[in-house]
């Protein structure tokens, strides 16, 4: 329907937003000053607790800095009330007080159509609640109450029964003058092609109606009480009313719940909801016999920031899950995500909370896993990584699910916990077994008090040679981004003690990732202070070091970098062997330990040959821990001595 010039803008002058927009929230009194047309609230699209959503009643336009939502007073109305453009002007234009000019034909059939097709359906299902009382539906009464359904959820949800008759439902409505094709146009009756008499589309099944955000029925759900039966669930097909990818089970009074609740539940099926209402979580949804959709996604987001996915721990649902996270990635924004309950093997919500009680469900909930903890679990799931071309084969995958993050900032943040759980994956063995980290800025907490306080224990904490060695690897690191790539594991293993290091490193990982070929992308990282890049490059041993002159050639750049964490990591392995002896030095000591100790001391006094110069002088500490150490291994210091 086309409306006559300026008819939009004189309806918008003559209806207040403040007003249309006040009756589904209430203002902030001590925010909001209604004599500039100035009001604020929370936002009635995502729950909060502050108030971000703003209007300006005089423009006539509102914004929420929260989740970004913004529009008019025609918007408003399509969000809130889940209806078309022309509903919505309609909606408006009533309580403005203005007269919509006449549809065209065929925009008003088709409207008066759709009010025939929600009275139908109305008509249907009040046909199915009078028949779950008669004799014919003992045995689905018998079903709902060994499903422990009280006789108040059964009216709250409007469940109902389809006899087990062929025309039951249709002779029903055409006893009182429902045209045939209605109930056909509704999707209660089929009409056979070989032109004989239509029949009920649902038959024998314990029926759930499905209500859009107005309340009105649009659709059945039907579950099979023959066991035999092709389908067990069968839903109503796509009809003028009902978009089942564009539809969610028990929408209505979950928006009003999960408001309260701050929270939402999606559950897999109409029972699980139910069950879920009567054990006290009235904010759950469920998608409609299909995996969610795009257009769900988005509604499940207008009812909550980050829904909570309840789903059977089998592999089904473990599936589903998998398939709902590629189609969420692209989609994340800042506060905007999912998270993942995944219930115990061969339980659904309503098993759980019959066996364990709403507690248990309750617990599991406020324990769901966050979305990226279940994408680190599909990538590895079922996978041995023994060998690089494995390894890089994971590395490829995770890179794949970065690449459909749109948003930058959540991408960078997924990059950073992939890291995190690459770098524990591959952890060396011996250390993930022990819980001994080798990196460790302190002794070991099964050191004893003696052996903290020795000389070796002090020497974990950082050094200069450390501390220049770093700087160097950074450096080069910042500088020639280009071969990033061909050390990425190790820098991702390398643990930073210098404070600062280990957040340039991400920036230039994450730089690298994204291919940007210079230091400004890491110095305009937030969480970097401004100067710490300028300050990294004019340490002196970094201002000299070959690697970063002017015209160095790529290959002697490859090979510095590599030498440097070659060197570092002698070095921390070799402190990593010592204090990891020391731990033993209870007692007496046999021969394996004295040799530990003596590879310890030679690797050691090897790394601090080649160290690093500072001011022009040789790395005379590290020599000199080294002369230590053998002493302490020539005089045993370990034996009990007698006394």
């Amino acid at each position: 329907m086309s409306l006559p010039p300026g008819f939009l803008d004189e309806l918008r002058t003559r209806s207040s937003l403040a007003q249309v927009v006040g009756r589904k929230l209430t203002w902030d009194a001590k925010k909001s000053n209604p004599g500039k047309g100035d009001y604020w609230a929370p936002c009635p699209f995502h729950q909060e607790k502050t108030a971000s959503f703003h209007l300006d009643d005089r423009k006539g336009f509102y914004y929420c800095f929260g989740c970004h939502a913004k529009g008019d007073a025609l918007s408003f109305i399509r969000e809130t009330e889940n209806v078309g453009f022309m509903e919505a002007v309609e909606i408006l234009a009533r309580e403005a007080g203005m007269t919509m000019p006449a549809r065209d034909p065929q925009a008003q059939q088709k409207s008066d159509e759709r009010a025939l097709l929600i009275d139908v359906m109305e008509q249907a299902a009040q046909f199915f609640a009078l028949q779950l009382k008669t004799t014919t539906a003992s045995k689905a009464r018998d079903y709902l109450a060994a499903r422990g359904l009280s006789e108040a959820m059964i009216a709250q949800f409007g469940i109902g029964f389809a006899p087990d008759s062929r025309t039951s439902l249709f002779q029903h409505l055409s006893g009182k003058s429902v045209p045939v094709e209605l109930i056909v146009k509704a999707g209660l009756a089929i009409k056979p092609d070989d032109g004989g008499a239509p029949f009920d589309r649902f038959r024998g099944r314990i029926i759930f109606p499905i209500r859009d955000l107005r309340g009105r029925c649009i659709a059945f759900g039907g579950r099979s009480m023959d066991p035999n039966a092709r389908a067990k669930y069968l839903n109503s097909p796509e009809t003028p009313l009902f978009d089942k990818g564009r539809s969610l089970y028990n929408h209505a009074p979950a928006r009003e719940a999960a408001g309260k609740a701050n929270s939402l539940i999606v559950a897999e099926g109409y029972m699980d909801v139910i069950a879920l209402a009567q054990a006290g979580f009235a904010h759950a949804v469920a998608p409609l016999g299909t995996a969610i959709t795009e257009d769900q996604l988005q509604m499940l987001w207008r009812l909550s920031p980050e829904p909570v996915i309840s789903l059977d721990g089998d592999t089904a649902g473990l599936r589903a899950a998998m398939q709902l996270i590629d189609l969420a990635l692209p989609l994340l924004q800042p506060g905007r995500s999912l998270r993942f309950c995944l219930l115990p093997q061969g339980l659904d919500p309503d098993d759980l909370i019959k066996s364990q009680g709403a507690g248990a469900m309750r617990k599991l909930l406020e324990g769901a896993r966050p979305m990226v903890d279940l994408l680190w679990q599909r990538e590895i799931e079922d996978k041995v990584f023994d060998s690089p071309e494995r390894r890089a084969a994971l590395d490829a995958s995770l890179k794949a699910a970065l690449g459909k993050i749109n948003d930058s900032s959540i991408r960078n943040h997924y990059a950073a916990a992939l890291r995190e759980l690459r770098a524990e994956l591959f952890k060396p063995k011996n250390a993930r077994k022990s819980g001994f980290t080798p990196w460790k800025k302190n002794a070991p907490e099964l050191a004893t008090a003696g052996a903290k306080a020795s000389l070796l224990a002090q020497s974990a904490t950082p050094d200069p040679e450390e501390r220049m060695r770093e700087a160097v690897i950074l450096a080069i690191c910042l500088r020639h981004p280009e071969i990033i790539a061909e050390f990425e594991t190790a820098l991702e293993k390398l643990t930073f003690r210098t404070p600062g290091y280990d957040k340039l490193r991400d920036a230039a990982l994450n730089a690298a990732a994204q291919q940007a070929s210079d230091t400004q992308a890491v110095a305009k990282t937030p969480e970097i202070p401004r100067d710490t890049v300028e300050k990294l490059m004019a340490l002196r041993h970094v201002k000299i070091a070959p690697a970063l002159q002017a015209g160095a050639e790529r290959e002697t750049v490859e090979m510095a970098l590599a030498e440097e964490l070659a060197k570092l990591t002698a070095n921390r392995g070799a402190r990593a062997e010592i204090d990891e002896a020391m731990q033993d030095m209870a007692g007496l000591v046999d021969e394996g330990l004295t040799w530990r100790l003596s590879q310890a001391a030679q690797a050691r006094r090897k790394a601090a040959r080649s160290s690093l110069p500072e001011d022009g002088k040789d790395g005379d500490e590290g020599e000199n821990l080294s002369k230590h150490l053998q002493n302490l291994i020539d005089d045993q210091i370990w034996v009990k001595k007698k006394r």
